[in-house]
């Protein structure tokens, strides 16, 4: 990853299409995504993914299905997170294809385009066991974090 810095891993128009990608992803499943660059991580970074998603109150949804892609740019690091109530439903590996989708684009320095592509493909396979329902409520921010 080029950039070490968070504030020059993506542009304001990238970070705006990362947004446009959650709400889109998060229209037909009660799941709730977050997206939460930091420069580096001085622990092993899928347990500071789970400190962030504790950070960010992921834990809290009514479901447990919060997903958290977390990414640590000088590191050249990415881990995604799901909640206990996806870990419960979902079937091993579940979340291999994701992943792959994310580093395919990663590893041509396409970075937006693979978080986007990570969100929608996330948002799918939530779809398939948290499917949205009429009284559901976006319980979590939309915007990126960052560290």
């Amino acid at each position: 990853m080029p950039n070490s810095k968070v504030e020059d891993f993506l542009s304001a128009q990238e970070e705006q299409d990362i947004v446009t990608a959650i709400l889109e992803a998060e229209k037909y499943t009660s799941g709730e995504i977050r997206v939460h660059i930091e420069a580096s991580s001085s622990e092993d970074p899928y347990k500071r993914a789970q400190e962030v998603f504790h950070v960010l109150k992921m834990d809290n949804t009514k479901d447990s299905n919060g997903v958290l892609i977390y990414i640590a740019v000088k590191d050249h690091q990415f881990v995604i997170f799901g909640d206990k109530g996806i870990d419960a439903a979902v079937p091993e590996g579940f979340w291999e294809a994701t992943k792959d989708v994310i580093e395919y684009y990663f590893k041509m320095n396409e970075f937006k385009e693979g978080i986007v592509q990570g969100i929608l493909k996330a948002g799918a396979e939530l779809q398939a066991h948290f499917p949205w329902q009429t009284n559901d409520t976006n319980e979590l921010n939309d915007e990126i974090s960052k560290g």
